[in-house]
This record gives C-alpha cells, sequence and structure tokens, in this order.
C-alpha cells in the first residue's frame, strides 16, 4: 500500500477544517487514510453512537456478499459510486477471486479519496478511478476511463453503499438513479445500502444532526422511501431490509443488534 501524504493528496484542495465522508468511514473501520479532522470528530460521532463501527463492518460486509453475488450470476463489472477509499476487501478483490477478469471503476467526490485510491490502485490493470459527483450521470457514463473499463452492451452492477442518504430529496435520487438504469442494460443490478430514520430515530436524528454541525449533512430515509429509490429496478429477495439479514453468510445473527442496526440493504435488477 502506498502511502499519500497530505500535500500529494489533493494539492490545495483539502479543508482540514471540516471532516469527510470517506475519511470517515475509513476511520470508523479502522484505517489510516483519514487527518486528525476526521478522527476529532469520528470519536464525537462514536460517542453519540456506539454502533457506528458496527454498522460500517456491516455496511463492508452487505458489499463482499452482494458483489460475490453479483459474480455468481454472471456480472463481471462493477460501478461504485461513492466508493470512498478501497481498503482490504474491496469491490476489485472481492470480484477477481473469483474472476480474475472483472472490472471495476470506482467513483467518489472527495478528492483525497480519489488520490488515495488512485495510489492504492496505481498499475492494477481493469481497474480505474475517477473524480464526479454521483448526482453528475453524463459526467460519470461519458467519461472516456469509464467506457474505456466498461462496456455498457454488457451488464454492469451499480453499487451506491452509504452514498445516497447524502443526497437531498430536493436533488430527487430516485430520478438520478433512473437516469443510471436508462443507461445500463437489461440484466444489470444496482445496490443499496442507505441510513434509517425508522428503525432508532432518536438516534438516527441526533447522527443526523452531529453531522449537520460537521459541515456533512446526511438525510436518513425510511424502509419505504428507501425501497423507492430502487424506481424500475426489480427489488430481490428478500428485498430491503437491516443490513444482516440480506443473504446473510450465517444465521447466527443476534436478534438484538439485529434491531438495532440502522442501516439497509437491497439489490434490483433491470429487467
Amino acid at each position: 500500500m502506498t502511502a499519500v501524504t497530505v500535500r500529494s493528496a489533493a494539492p490545495g484542495q483539502i479543508d482540514l477544517t471540516r471532516p469527510s465522508c470517506a475519511r470517515l468511514y475509513d476511520y470508523y473501520l479502522g484505517g489510516s487514510h483519514n487527518f486528525a479532522i476526521d478522527r476529532e470528530y469520528g470519536r464525537r460521532a462514536i460517542a453519540q453512537w456506539p454502533q457506528l463501527p458496527a454498522m460500517v463492518r456491516a455496511n463492508r460486509d452487505f458489499l463482499r456478499r452482494a458483489v460475490r453475488y453479483a459474480v455468481r450470476n454472471g456480472i463481471r463489472q462493477f460501478l461504485d459510486i461513492g466508493s470512498g477509499i478501497p481498503t482490504a476487501g474491496n469491490v476489485h478483490e472481492v470480484a477477481r477471486r473469483a474472476d480474475p477478469g472483472a472490472r471495476v471503476v470506482y467513483v467518489d467526490i472527495d478528492p483525497v479519496a480519489v488520490a488515495h485510491s488512485r495510489a492504492m490502485l496505481a498499475g492494477c490493470s481493469g481497474v480505474t478511478v475517477l473524480q464526479a459527483d454521483l448526482r453528475d450521470t453524463q459526467a460519470v457514463l461519458r467519461d472516456s476511463e469509464v467506457r474505456r473499463v466498461i462496456d455498457f452492451s454488457r451488464p454492469v452492477a451499480l453499487l451506491t453503499l452509504g452514498v445516497l442518504h447524502q443526497i437531498p430529496d430536493a436533488d430527487d435520487p430516485r430520478g438520478v438513479l433512473g437516469e443510471y438504469h436508462d443507461a445500463l442494460c437489461s440484466g444489470s443490478l444496482l445496490v443499496i445500502s442507505h441510513g434509517a430514520d425508522d428503525i432508532e430515530p432518536d438516534r438516527a436524528h441526533a447522527h443526523q444532526r452531529l453531522y449537520a454541525g460537521f459541515g456533512t449533512p446526511l438525510w436518513f430515509r425510511g424502509r419505504s422511501q428507501v425501497l423507492d429509490l430502487f424506481g424500475d429496478f426489480e427489488v430481490l429477495e428478500p428485498g430491503v431490509v437491516p443490513l444482516p439479514e440480506w443473504r446473510p453468510d450465517s444465521f447466527e445473527v443476534d436478534a438484538h443488534d439485529l434491531h438495532r442496526m440502522s442501516v439497509y440493504g437491497g439489490m434490483g435488477r433491470k429487467s
């Protein structure tokens, strides 16, 4: 793994007075690709919601299960939007254990996350990193590097894990996903994980207020709202459920922890 300094990560683009969602996520996972500001606010968030690191790990486990499902069902191309920093066990590693020819595009808006990702993935063929906003669908879909790696005439797994709750209703996340839907061919998959505001609503709302104070507001949603985000994608079994319930590798799930896992996950297929 290549070390990335603050200077080399994103010259002139780093605001060290504000945490980054991508770097906070890395901190919750116990990673090293974060700055002092991220660790400071991360500790505050965990003090408020102690199960937060467990939820982030559950999200990473869900990612792996979803990628393995996609590969088992013949998909070898992945567009991971809001990818953050591709630390150990990320999409290309999981997919390539099943098929070394799997191809992956990582997309994130955070310049530091993108710089870290490019340094870590340098020399990794069939994988590229794009800095873009998921709402700018044409910037993502028409990018020359994206087109070099992904053949949109073949099925793609579109991964949106832990990113859509950063998009307000006013920006129409369902409509944005609809634009990706229209660009993908039949058999493509959409994977969503999304913070819930209807499992532990008091904690969720307090967490939203805390992140708003960081300058990185979140918009958690209820199960029916997350289900609606799939639009014209056919939602596959077991539906939109708390992350540990989605095709678990083990059924030894603590019922109390499951109830408190305030993140939904689901997968849809384009017919």
